[in-house]
């Protein structure tokens, strides 16, 4: 949530990186954005409710022209409204410093009735501004080259709470900048014309793809050049940097109307790119780096315990299925948010699977280490190399989906999805519940899924969806409804389509339809079935059956011919086998939801109220 970016350059042009760098972080969500910058040996604050084209207005006089250090952020309102007062950056009394958070300090109150007792008038509703003054205070009357670092270690020693932050500051031989973890992400590079800092790594991509990822109590200085990193105590630390793959342009909207509408496309080669390397088809197995991966250490493992947020929770639903059903493990999957406030008993051999698109998922990162504390070893099922996740997880399996910049997931969705696949089959082979000709029919499999993928996003098929979404746009709803391994994907349809088009909808287990959620049925609120060509398919065509007798209108996505001849309407998705069939019926219900909300004229990138990286609970 919110984005961070700096930089302190040997020469001008820094204004145009902060702006570029904060549009690279608008996917975050935000409601107000502002930057910091020293020109003329004062630093100058401009900052504004509303998107980063009311910051540019105000930056329209030129008054801020040619300057080589400050400091930018977005942000999303937790402690007072979107005004132009509770934007950031905020100031110390004196205005020699400037600051910009992300989280949550927890003890502001507290913090902030000692301050004013000491006579500190506040100018916002907001947390962050206690940091200002707080620093400022550790400062005392002088600040000298090279105070702020301490400065800023004594002022974070009295904060509770989750934050990255960075700080501006001007003394008498000129700019200090440091920028400080514990929780939020925050990275930092440096090349030979500057350094650099960021929430997200995106931001950086256009400077340099080498990248250190800060870790939680680290506090970096920046210098032209230069990065320091030190710890709580002061000690300086050796922090590697990482090499970025990706490519700058993946951010880019490449020609689509919407980053959600190019990612939706963008997944075959998500899904090819997850596979390559790790499918042996000759040996009939899975490589996957790492002694977790191997015989012996999946063999130990007695039960998984998947912990993960929204999409990534389902994504985990869909896993349950796989690792029972391939692996023969039993698999217990939990809301984050929840798990980490319970006390769950956690027998021993318990492999603990985190899932994040981002890897900074504050909920899901506190519940793998509550795990951990109970003896658990732990998973990252993960996009972001060097996130916290990754980092602190005995291994991970890194889903290679690129940039997801759309706020509503997609591609990262199908590529958990597939990555957990492939250790369902790892483990399957370890633990000798799948044979190596078995394995090779299951990638087999794997291979179809990208030109079947391809199929759905078919000029044709594409057109089909969006006339039924723009058709069915004015409905009250939705009950989507599948069964076994589908019906996580009624829940991520019901999702996206909540996410992004705000029109209610609900997901449910198919056989619970007759346990309350067919009262709702009417011919303004009608249902969205799942039908892959399965067991259960009988089952589902009985669902038909009873929400047309009621006067809902169905909509029917799957393979079993004789379900989508029952419904008002069908698309027809590939054959597949069942373990597979939930990336081929998620396609078309993320395209439905894209339709529907671009036929209502929303906000399908940034919708309201969302943040695409949760970072505090």
């Amino acid at each position: 949530m919110c984005g961070i970016v700096g930089a302190f350059q040997r020469e001008g042009a820094v204004l145009d990186t902060l702006i570029e760098g904060l549009r690279v972080l608008e996917y975050r969500g935000y409601d107000s954005v502002g930057v910091a910058v020293v020109q003329n040996g004062a630093i100058a604050v401009r900052r504004k409710a509303g998107r980063i084209e009311e910051l540019e207005r105000l930056l329209a006089d030129g008054s801020l022209a040619d300057v080589s250090v400050g400091i930018g952020h977005s942000r999303w309102a937790t402690h007072g409204a979107p005004t132009d007062e509770n934007a950031h950056p905020h100031a110390d009394a004196s205005g020699r410093l400037v600051v910009v958070h992300n989280g949550i300090i927890e003890n502001y109150q507290d913090l902030k009735a000692e301050l004013v007792a000491g006579g500190v008038t506040f100018r916002s509703e907001t947390d962050t501004e206690v940091l200002a003054h707080l620093i400022s205070r550790e400062l005392g009357d002088d600040l000298v080259a090279g105070s702020l670092p301490d400065a800023v270690r004594r002022a974070l020693a009295r904060v509770s709470g989750y934050y990255a932050i960075a700080v501006l500051a001007l003394d008498g031989s000129g700019p200090q900048m440091v920028c400080a973890r514990e929780g939020p992400p925050l990275c930092v590079a440096s090349t030979p014309v500057g350094a650099y800092l960021a929430s997200d790594v995106l931001a950086l991509l256009p400077k340099t793809r080498d990248v250190v990822f800060l870790e939680d109590g680290d506090i970096a200085e920046l210098s032209p050049g230069a990065v320091v990193v030190r710890g709580r105590d002061g000690a300086r630390l050796v922090r590697a940097p990482h090499r970025i793959e990706w490519e700058a342009e993946a951010a880019d909207m490449g020609g689509y109307a919407h980053f959600m509408l190019k990612e939706i496309h963008e997944q075959p080669d998500v899904i090819a790119r997850c596979i390559v390397d790790r499918a042996d088809h000759a040996a009939g197995d899975v490589r996957l780096d790492g002694e977790l991966f191997s015989d012996q250490s999946l063999r130990a493992v007695r039960r998984v315990q998947v912990l993960a947020c929204g999409t990534a929770l389902h994504a985990g639903l869909v896993m349950r299925y796989l690792f029972e059903g391939l692996a023969g493990i039993p698999v217990d999957v939990d809301f984050a948010s929840e798990f980490r406030y319970r006390d769950v008993p956690l027998e021993e051999g318990t492999l603990a699977v985190g899932i994040s698109q981002s890897g900074e998922t504050a909920d899901t990162l506190a519940a793998l280490r509550a795990a951990r504390a109970r003896g658990c070893r732990q998973l990252a099922i993960c996009n972001a190399q060097g996130s916290t996740m990754v980092r602190e997880s005995d291994a991970a399996v890194m889903i290679k989906a690129g940039p997801e910049i759309g706020v509503a997931s997609t591609k990262a969705f199908v590529a958990m999805i597939v990555a957990g696949y492939l250790f369902a089959l790892r483990a399957g082979r370890a633990r000798g519940r799948l044979s190596p000709e078995e394995v090779r029919g299951r990638l087999e499999e794997l291979r179809r899924l990208k030109p079947a993928v391809e199929s759905l996003l078919a000029r044709e098929t594409v057109a089909r969806v969006r006339a039924l979404a723009e058709a069915l746009a004015g409905q009250k709803g939705f009950l989507f409804l599948g069964r076994g391994i589908n019906y996580p994907i009624a829940l991520e349809g019901a999702l996206k389509l909540k996410e992004i088009s705000y029109m209610h909808a609900e997901g449910y287990p198919a056989g619970e339809m007759k346990h309350g959620p067919i009262a709702m049925i009417e011919p303004e609120l009608g249902a969205v079935v799942l039908a892959p060509s399965d067991g259960v398919a009988d089952k589902m065509r009985s669902n038909i059956e009873q929400v047309r007798a009621r006067g809902g209108p169905v909509l029917c996505v799957g393979s079993d011919r004789a379900s989508l001849d029952l419904a008002d309407e069908a698309i027809v998705v590939p054959e597949i086998g069942p373990w597979l069939s939930p990336i081929l019926n998620v396609v078309p219900l993320q395209l439905f939801s894209y339709y529907v909300a671009l036929r209502k004229g929303c906000d399908i990138d940034k919708p309201r109220n969302l943040a695409k990286s949760v970072t505090v609970e």
